[in-house]
């Protein structure tokens, strides 16, 4: 068998996968792998911080649904990406992180950059590796993207010793990878799927509750092409938003904390709760004796501990959700008990109740004359983008305004922080789907604290030639936690007032981007015309109304039903 150079062997690898786009920042530890990395035809973006690597790599591999790869020199590099791989993590966002580490020798003598890096980000990955043996280098690469993307998704961290890397490694013929104690299941049980399809032709109210599992697996088509024949209404999680067309009318939006009072009230008062690839997340049950309580529920997802982990289902289907949409699509196909027709006619009530409970309470917002109000921002840029724009946002307001008022008729177009809510994810996670899409309108919706997370990348974008536009809703405050205190602590806003913050127009231009400002309602059509039509990095800086909440809103230990809706 031959023997090659580990770089050479690592960078074999990445083409063997199908990479042809990496992100990271040299140091030390990588530093033969870089010098070989850059024979190669295997584009690597230099970002400015280690943290924008991992994002920018989430953003690509969430926007594009390949594994994303992310590359960090040992100690400060590798810690410094431990946020971006919790975030990839909480949101089963497949990725492979290579990070250096000190020779062999000098592991655990507290050698210059040395950190326990597989120590470290054990809790948050799916699998990680310190590679001892250089036999074992080819087949842990080939391993890591497999347990990257199969299954429920999720990071792999590899820790790549400096002399490892430079060491003469075997090269076998590339066989498909098995594993005895990893077998996930992705065919759904018959029996379970009977057991479902048969609830949803007798609910009379049924709610289908769909999650980020529906994006990962691809089954939005699927899904739609079930709840139309069933004529059940959709209500997603902020992960799920574009698994079912938010323009389609059996569209509920969002659900939870910040859902619509429509589909908050749909799901207290359904009798068949149909999960798909969904979690059940606390800011999505709210106080969970509460929850659906008069409703069966049957729960769709390939992770067989995500079952009944937190709220008790009746009909488990652990399985691919693309392959037990199918599975249901098919068996309604030939059964004789589901009538078209009869099923519509069956569902028409409850239809026209949700629809009433929608009129009564839509997502809404007091005009303010020449105030900028951000939902009014929002609605903006869907309309210029025609709701076809990649949109990345950071945390906070800005990310639940972006999910009530941008409509997601498509999967893969919302690229958001979940589970872990991580501040500064936006930028960098717009330069990743900007790179994996370079002809697409790429816009990271920020608040002006999180914008400030990695404002650095700005440069990446910049060099990269990644034309990313940033909206700022800027209100001069932490405006999530300013909300918060505003309703619950008497308005006494401890540390969230923001009085010295940057001039982002300013700041733009230093980097070679172009700033623009709208002050009043008035400017911002224009300032978002000439974003969109200009081809460079944007910085859009919309002063808006300061004190501006999202609601609906469920107050902490409350029910989905007892929702502030002003």
């Amino acid at each position: 068998m031959s023997k090659v150079k580990g770089s050479q062997a690592i960078i074999n690898c990445l083409q063997e996968e199908g990479v042809d786009l990496i992100f990271g920042y040299p140091g030390g530890a990588v530093i033969e792998l870089y010098d070989d990395l850059c024979k190669s035809d295997i584009r690597h973006v230099l970002v400015r911080h280690e943290q924008g690597a991992v994002h920018a790599a989430d953003g690509y591999a969430r926007s594009s649904g390949k594994v994303g790869v992310a590359l960090l020199t040992s100690g400060p590099g590798a810690t410094n990406g431990v946020t971006a791989i919790a975030t990839a993590y909480c949101d089963s966002i497949p990725l492979v992180v290579l990070t250096g580490q000190v020779p062999r020798a000098l592991i655990g003598n507290d050698a210059f950059q040395e950190v326990d890096i597989v120590g470290i980000t054990r809790p948050c990955t799916k699998h990680n590796y310190l590679v001892n043996d250089p036999e074992d280098l080819v087949p842990v690469l080939r391993e890591a993207f497999y347990l990257a993307a199969s299954g429920r998704p999720g990071p792999v961290l590899i820790d790549l010793p400096k002399d490892i890397i430079a060491s003469m490694v075997s090269f076998p013929p590339r066989k498909p990878v098995k594993m005895k104690t990893y077998q996930p299941n992705t065919v759904p049980h018959p029996n379970q799927v009977e057991k479902a399809c048969l609830a949803c032709l007798r609910a009379k109210r049924p709610v289908l509750y769909v999650g980020g599992g529906v994006i990962l697996s691809n089954s939005n088509e699927e899904l739609s092409h079930l709840a139309r024949r069933l004529r059940i209404p959709v209500t997603m999680t902020l992960m799920g938003l574009g698994g079912f067309p938010g323009t389609d009318p059996l569209s509920l939006g969002m659900l939870g904390m910040h859902g619509s009072y429509a589909a908050n009230m749909a799901v207290a008062k359904s009798d068949l709760l149909i999960a798909v690839g969904s979690r059940f997340d606390d800011r999505v049950t709210g106080r969970l004796d509460a929850f659906a309580p008069l409703a069966k529920i049957i729960h769709i997802d390939i992770d067989p501990t995500s079952i009944s982990k937190n709220v008790e289902v009746d009909i488990p289907i652990v399985a691919d959700c693309k392959l037990a949409l199918q599975a249901m699509n098919s068996w309604l196909d030939k059964s004789p008990e589901f009538n078209p027709e009869k099923t519509a006619e069956h569902h028409r009530p409850w239809i026209e109740q949700v629809k009433e409970w929608d009129a009564k309470h839509p997502l809404a917002y007091m005009d303010a004359g020449e105030i900028i109000k951000p939902q009014y921002v929002i609605e903006k840029l869907h309309e210029f983008t025609g709701g076809d724009a990649i949109i990345s946002t950071e945390v906070g307001q800005n990310q639940m305004w972006a999910a009530q008022f941008y409509k997601f008729n498509y999967p893969r177009r919302l690229l958001t922080s979940g589970g872990l809510g991580t501040m500064g994810y936006g930028l960098p996670a717009a330069i990743g789907a900007q790179m994996a899409f370079p002809e697409a309108t790429v816009i990271d919706v920020a608040g002006d604290g999180s914008i400030q997370m990695n404002i650095q990348e700005l440069a990446t974008a910049r060099e990269c030639g990644a034309p990313v536009k940033i909206a700022i809703l800027n209100n001069n405050y932490l405006g999530m936690v300013r909300q918060w205190q505003e309703l619950f602590y008497n308005r006494h806003y401890a540390s969230t007032t923001m009085e010295v913050t940057p001039d982002f127009v300013t700041l733009a231009q230093a980097y070679g981007a172009v700033g623009l400002r709208a002050k009043t309602k008035g400017e911002v059509e224009p300032v978002i015309r000439e974003a969109l039509a200009t081809k460079n990095v944007v910085v859009m800086d919309f002063s808006i109304h300061r004190e501006e909440g999202v609601f609906p809103m469920v107050p902490a230990g409350k029910a989905t039903t007892e929702m502030l809706l002003v």
